[in-house]
């Protein structure tokens, strides 16, 4: 990997669900070396549903992550970059103060106040407005679910955002969302670039009490600039989705281009300049900004279930784990996952949706399940492929990124089998990271993104789909999406 000067122009930041990086970059997008800086933590999660940050402790570890990497800063640096997870939802006081909880996408309390929304709205026009679903996975859903379940929210709150728009917020004293953000909420006209009317008036929620939209920079607050003085010099924007980051940093720029990216869950994503589209139910659409679209699909599980699989059968020590997988062939387990253990996203977006695994046998063992398991989530991905493809046939290159993708010996070959076309395999594990950085610095230059992201692929590794797997994994495809339909009365 080619590393950056140390007099870095770039500080770039990537606030994922379970962990936050930071590093400085040059403004080619190459990492300075010795900067890169990572904090874990985790989300607090219960039987009720709930999928919810300390918005206050969460700000102050990531404000201590940044502490460290102005330590390794040689020089003042010229821009930040931030890419941070979407659909979370805060409530802020007239100071600023958060009133409740960060709510994130996994959060499926909202379970039945959404399928009351989907009794008196159109989702399908609401879907071709917003890009989004009526959903629990968006901010709108669980919006009317909060003031419907603590009703005093109406009279404290006088600001609802993002987290990471309360952390610029925090740092700039600006009280503003990128059009990236707002355009995974559900509450966000993408065709005008506006607060959706007609949702927010649906739920009742004041346009007023949302942040403004716009991308204009801005700079620290004199407490945090003299915190941070090697950081008080640059333009901080506000932060920009991690799935248009990753599409960014992984080279996947242009509508000839998509990502496949399992990490904890997983999306299947083409970022492009140009004109939105109508997508079909199952695709959503977000922004980048507002000249670059991105379209595509997000499946609530991916690496999730592996770590749950892991985490309850008795399975044999790696490496001789995945060389028992990997010896497996394809559909072979006669097991059959509906994988939706996190709740269901795409491609269906049902409100309240179960896990089944059918076909167990006595002489079934864990490495039988997690294989299974690990074809179900690539046939899943195989159905939102098809999607994106009904309306992005120019799409030619796969892009696979995420650590679950690629840290799992053999799943890149059994989602290409899936897919039935090659995927290329991305060369940097920290995408979104590199994806933030190449945002600020297109824009702290003048020049187009493309010019920066958009990466020459031939010489990448690349995962050739076996024919026979594909026609397998279609069958297979077939079947899971029987037993959904079959089990979905009960959900």
């Amino acid at each position: 990997m080619i590393t950056g000067s140390p007099a870095s122009s770039i500080l770039a930041i990537d606030i994922g669900s379970s962990s936050a990086r930071a590093a400085l970059f040059d403004e080619g997008g190459n990492p300075v070396e010795g900067t890169l800086c990572r904090v874990t933590y985790r989300l607090d999660t219960g039987s009720d549903g709930r999928a919810e940050f300390d918005p206050e402790q969460l700000a102050d570890r990531i404000d201590a992550l940044l502490d460290r990497v102005h330590q390794a800063a040689a020089a003042p640096v010229r821009a930040v970059g931030v890419s941070c997870f979407w659909h979370s939802l805060l409530g802020l006081d007239a100071s600023g103060r958060p009133t409740t909880r960060v709510s994130m996408w996994a959060d499926t309390r909202a379970r039945e106040t959404t399928q009351r929304l989907r009794e008196r709205l159109d989702a399908m026009a609401h879907h071709q407005r917003t890009g989004a679903y009526l959903h629990p996975s968006y901010p709108v859903a669980r919006y009317a679910w909060l003031v419907e379940r603590f009703p005093e929210l109406r009279n404290v709150v006088r600001h609802w955002c993002a987290f990471p728009d309360y952390l610029f917020a925090r740092w700039t004293g600006a009280y503003r969302t990128s059009v990236s953000m707002a355009s995974g909420t559900g509450l966000f006209d993408t065709w005008h670039l506006r607060w959706d009317d007609e949702t927010c008036a649906a739920v009742g929620l004041d346009p007023q009490l949302l942040p403004e939209i716009g991308d204009g920079e801005a700079e620290l607050v004199s407490r945090y600039a003299a915190r941070w003085p090697r950081f008080a010099a640059a333009v901080w924007y506000p932060a920009w989705g991690d799935g248009a980051c990753s599409n960014v940093g992984s080279g996947a720029i242009g509508s000839d281009r998509a990502t496949i990216m399992i990490g904890t869950s997983s999306a299947i994503r083409t970022l492009w300049r140009g004109e939105p589209l109508v997508v079909p139910w199952g695709l959503w659409l977000y922004r980048l900004d507002r000249e670059l679209v991105l379209a595509g699909g997000a499946l609530s599980e991916g690496g999730d279930l592996i770590d749950w699989i892991r985490q309850r059968f008795v399975l044999p020590a790696e490496p001789s784990l995945w060389e028992q997988v990997r010896a497996l062939q394809p559909g072979s387990t006669g097991l059959l996952w509906l994988p939706t253990i996190a709740g269901e996203r795409s491609p269906g977006w049902p409100v309240d949706a179960r896990a089944a695994l059918v076909g167990l046998r006595l002489s079934h063992d864990g490495v039988a399940v997690l294989r299974a398991a690990l074809e179900a989530v690539a046939c899943r991905i195989a159905d939102v492929v098809d999607l994106l493809l009904a309306v992005r046939p120019e799409v030619e290159v796969f892009i696979g990124s995420g650590n679950g993708l690629l840290g799992v010996p053999g799943w890149t070959q059994i989602v290409a089998d899936a897919i039935g076309r090659p995927l290329v395999l991305a060369t940097d594990p920290e995408a979104s990271l590199r994806g933030a950085a190449l945002v600020a610095s297109a824009r702290l230059r003048g020049v187009p993104l493309e010019q920066l992201a958009r990466s020459d692929v031939r010489s990448w590794a690349r995962v050739t789909p076996v024919a026979g797997a594909t026609v397998v994994y279609r069958q297979l495809r077939e079947a899971i999406q029987s037993l959904r339909t079959a089990l979905e009365p009960r959900r």
